[in-house]
């Protein structure tokens, strides 16, 4: 099983505080001959909008010395396991979960907010020091 991410209580504490249950953590799906481990898989039961709702999230702390390889490498890994979860879990949605800090100086830039286009990324900013969500991004 993979190492948890530096930032993966604070975001697993952000979604509980948010009304999500964690349903698994980590997600293990077989898929292809290959085992994908996602961070955290949630299921919100509360609230008219967001009633039985699935969902996955991948923690990413962006921690290396190149913000931008770290950047190749999410984004690969969240576009091959929005292909697995449309093949096994359809019905639950991929989420990427960033640091506020993470969100203003990568994917809030012109570069960041046409990947998230191109890609159609879905992202959760959240504060790492007060473990809480501050932005959902559809």
């Amino acid at each position: 099983m993979p190492v948890r991410d530096l930032f993966h209580h604070a975001v697993r504490n952000a979604l509980l505080r948010d009304g999500w249950v964690i349903t698994h953590d980590p997600l293990h799906i077989e898929f292809g001959g290959f085992d994908f481990f996602i961070d955290l898989g949630a299921e919100s039961l509360i609230g008219a909008d967001r009633d039985g709702r699935q969902i996955a999230v991948e923690v990413k702390s962006f921690a290396s010395a190149s913000s931008l390889s770290d950047f190749h490498t999410a984004v690969g890994q969240f576009v091959n396991y929005r292909l697995v979860l449309s093949k096994t879990e359809p019905e639950r949605t991929l989420y990427l979960a960033v640091a506020e800090y993470v969100y203003k100086s990568l994917f809030g830039t012109g570069f960041g907010q046409i990947a998230i286009e191109a890609h159609r990324l879905k992202l959760i900013v959240f504060d790492e020091e007060q473990e809480s969500i501050t932005q959902w991004i559809e």
